[in-house]
């Protein structure tokens, strides 16, 4: 994502180092990540913005007076032809329901059409705080592709919704 786009109330930018306190915060108010899931999402944010950045792309939902209400983190998956993980999309509580989360899809999936990619991946939990977030990539045009049991915990299955993305195209 290149520009700033006011969209109901809150606009999409890119994240920059300034927002990592924020971010924290932001992960940390769902009340769902475990300590080492939190920490995940930093090591990821500062890979993102290093001096020698990954594959990771970062934009943010920002209210008027600039707080962090959701962001998104996507990037290319290794040794796949022109398919992309979603990585992160997490919205502040209070923030839910307004259509940050839209947004923020809406907005990595016009990023991904114009990067020619084919298949978007996301990967959730199957525990009962994740039943909103799985319903919320259904109603989106997501499948379920495949459930992995006890993979996160016992009694906590991966599952793993997929779009595809654009008109088939060949394969590079």
């Amino acid at each position: 994502m290149t520009a700033t786009r006011v969209v109901s109330g809150f606009h999409l930018a890119p994240l920059g180092k300034g927002h990592r306190a924020a971010l924290e915060a932001l992960v940390r108010a769902t009340g769902v990540f475990r300590e080492d899931e939190i920490a995940v999402a930093l090591e990821v944010f500062d890979s993102a913005l290093g001096d020698e950045p990954d594959d990771y792309t970062l934009v943010g939902a920002l209210d008027e007076a600039g707080a962090l209400l959701g962001y998104a983190c996507y990037g290319p998956t290794p040794c796949t032809v022109r398919t992309w993980d979603l990585y992160w999309i997490v919205v502040h509580p209070a923030a839910q329901g307004r259509g940050v989360g839209t947004a923020l899809l809406n907005d990595v999936e016009r990023q991904l059409e114009i990067a020619n990619a084919r298949l978007l991946v996301i990967e959730t939990s199957s525990k009962n705080d994740y039943a909103a977030t799985r319903g919320f990539y259904r109603s989106r045009g997501y499948e379920p592709a495949a459930r992995v049991p006890d993979f996160y915990d016992i009694g906590d299955d991966r599952v793993i919704y997929v779009k595809r993305l654009g008109a088939p195209k060949e394969s590079a």
